[in-house]
């Protein structure tokens, strides 16, 4: 199920974060990647800004949260995304806090019975004395691959993936779909992602994975699904430098860099 209208919103999405768990660069790491000069090699840990009209959609909460949302002057959510429980997408939680502060309300996050299980685990303290000042507040609002859910007028199709063994959550709106920490999808999940116009896709880097996408690997991907424009992201420093990598991908197909602002028709 995706939504249909006869004129679409204008949606705009903030690439906060396009690196890997380790970020780039990586901790005593003197790789070229890592050693490089231009801001498009320095990445945080992948997450995104997605505006709808006036709807604000934070898409994951990792480490660098904090330093994101001052780089891009981000000064308001109306809800959270969850794509998957692993650290260097939720971990930075705590700071949601300063939108409680700002907005005087609870933030919504979106999650699964899982995601919400961990965060519960490791952030018992926002949910055992939620009464306490200062803890940062959230409502938790399940949902899986089975439900397309609604926020305000938008709707919004779970798309699920695998990363590894592990389910991850992609979102599809409109014609614009955000996949992260992908390995291997279903033919019944795929369906929910064709005829999209824009992509962002995390693909690692030129080697196989385990569990994530490579850059061939993606570009079948692409290839199946002709989307317009596709953008990568979650990516390894072992990708190699954005100037000596972006070219040699088709012209439809971009790796995305910490900062970029797409437009989404």
């Amino acid at each position: 199920m995706t939504q249909k209208q006869d004129k679409l919103p204008k949606m705009t999405l903030t690439f906060l974060g396009t690196g890997t768990s380790t970020g780039c660069p990586a901790i005593g790491c003197t790789c070229r990647t890592c050693t490089s000069t231009d801001p498009r090699d320095q990445r945080l840990r992948t997450s995104a800004y997605l505006e709808v009209d006036d709807l604000k959609l934070q898409i994951d909460i990792g480490p660098d949260f904090r330093q994101q949302m001052l780089r891009a002057n981000i000064k308001h959510i109306d809800a959270l995304l969850i794509t998957h429980e692993h650290n260097d997408h939720i971990i930075g939680l705590d700071e949601i806090r300063s939108y409680n502060f700002l907005q005087k309300k609870s933030i919504p996050v979106y999650a699964t019975e899982q995601v919400q299980y961990d965060l519960k685990q490791r952030f018992y303290y926002m949910f055992t004395n939620p009464s306490y000042p200062g803890v940062p507040k959230v409502d938790l609002l399940t949902i899986s691959k089975e439900q397309p859910f609604k926020i305000k007028d938008t709707f919004i199709t779970p798309i699920e993936v695998l990363h590894g063994n592990l389910p991850v959550l992609g979102f599809r709106i409109y014609d614009f779909a955000y996949i992260t920490d992908i390995k291997t999808i279903s033919d019944k999940e795929l369906d929910k992602v064709r005829g999209v116009k824009t992509l962002v896709l995390s693909t690692l880097h030129k080697d196989a994975h385990f569990s994530h996408l490579n850059i061939d690997e993606a570009l079948q991907l692409i290839d199946e699904l002709r989307p317009e424009n596709t953008y990568f992201t979650h990516i390894s420093h072992q990708m190699g430098r954005h100037a000596e990598v972006n070219d040699n991908f088709p012209p439809n197909v971009n790796l995305a860099y910490d900062g970029l602002k797409i437009s989404i028709l």
